[in-house]
Parts: C-alpha cells; sequence; structure tokens
C-alpha cells in the first residue's frame, strides 16, 4: 500500500496496487463527494482517491505521505 497527497489541491491516494498501469483502472465508484473508489475489469480494488483529505484524513497520515509532484500519478 502507498500514500500519496496532493497538499495544493488537497488531495490524496491510495494504492492498494501499486503502480496501477495506465488503463488499468476500469471503473470508479463515488462513495460520496469525496471518496472515490478505482477497479479493476475484474472488480479488484486497486486504489481509493480522497478530496478533501485535510478534513477526512489526520494531519499525521498526510505528514507521512508522499507528495504528488505530477498529474501523470494520477490514475
Amino acid at each position: 500500500m502507498k500514500l500519496e497527497y496532493d497538499k495544493e489541491a488537497d488531495a490524496a491516494y491510495i494504492y492498494l496496487e501499486y503502480p496501477i498501469k495506465k488503463g488499468q483502472a476500469k471503473n470508479t465508484i463515488e462513495l460520496n463527494e469525496n471518496i472515490m473508489l478505482d477497479f479493476d475489469n475484474k472488480g479488484k480494488l486497486l486504489g481509493v482517491e480522497i478530496l478533501n483529505a485535510s478534513k477526512v484524513l489526520n494531519k499525521k497520515t498526510l505528514v507521512e505521505a508522499q507528495p504528488i509532484i505530477g498529474k501523470e500519478n494520477y490514475v
């Protein structure tokens, strides 16, 4: 598992499988306005995107996360 955080966008991504190859995420389900789940074509959960992460995750978790350098990291 790997956690990345973009402070500017206040968005975090939790990779359950890393790396996720381009096009591997075939289905995204929105749990609520802040949390989206990415699945492969077999229904396996690949990752979780968290918007407004500073309101959803604790500060220690965000400080320890790896920074997201560029948009190419997003699925």
